[in-house]
């Protein structure tokens, strides 16, 4: 895959995965837009993996702009929660859950589950698409594992950054610095293998 174009559609409009995907890839001389700019009409996310629905997402986007196009799919995995949020984390407290309903959802669920069994991870797939018919799209992927704290903490990032503790620091996401959340998070390591990846096959 070519991928000497600069100019890449993020299939996504929030404003917070677009903050992070430019940080990482403006570096290596990628110019990043958000799908709305480009009135682009999101796609239903009907796939049964993080790794089907980036795909749903990056191939819509491509269709629609004719351009280059970066999709990632990420979720929250809680081992006492059977898997869930999983491929729903955004939509956990209904199809337009705000963020705050979500980990409001998340908490009540675990109100009776003590810390020790608190356990989750966050994964992350992007996927870079040159055309919507391209054969041979680049993937990623990341993970960071952590637990469940038992009440919000921090007031920086998005999703469940307030309630997704790292266990080594103590510190949750949202209370993280976003340099030290992005060489952590798992779409900061995603990231990082798709910058590896992409900078191999460049001319």
């Amino acid at each position: 895959m070519n991928v000497s174009s600069n100019h890449w559609v993020l299939a996504s409009d929030n404003p917070g995965k677009l903050e992070e995907f430019r940080t990482l890839l403006t570096p290596i001389g990628l110019k990043i837009s958000p799908q709305g700019v480009l009135n682009v009409d999101p796609v239903e996310e009907t796939g049964s993996t993080f790794l089907e629905n980036a795909l749903l997402k990056a191939r819509n986007a491509s269709l629609q702009t004719g351009q280059p196009t970066i999709a990632d799919d990420s979720g929250l995995v809680v081992d006492a929660l059977c898997g869930q949020p999983g491929i729903r984390s955004s939509r956990f407290a209904g199809s337009r859950a705000s963020d705050a309903s979500n980990v409001k959802k998340l908490l009540h669920l675990l109100k009776d589950i003590p810390p020790a069994e608190r356990k989750a991870h966050f994964y992350c797939v992007v996927v870079a698409m040159k055309e919507a018919g391209d054969p041979a799209p680049l993937i990623a992927t990341g993970s960071w594992y952590g637990s469940i704290s038992m009440e919000p903490r921090g007031d920086s990032g998005f999703g469940y950054d307030p309630v997704f503790l790292d266990l080594n620091l103590n510190s949750t996401a949202a209370q993280m610095a976003p340099e030290a959340k992005n060489r952590l998070s798992h779409r900061g390591q995603a990231l990082v293998k798709l910058q590896q990846i992409m900078m191999s096959n460049s001319d």
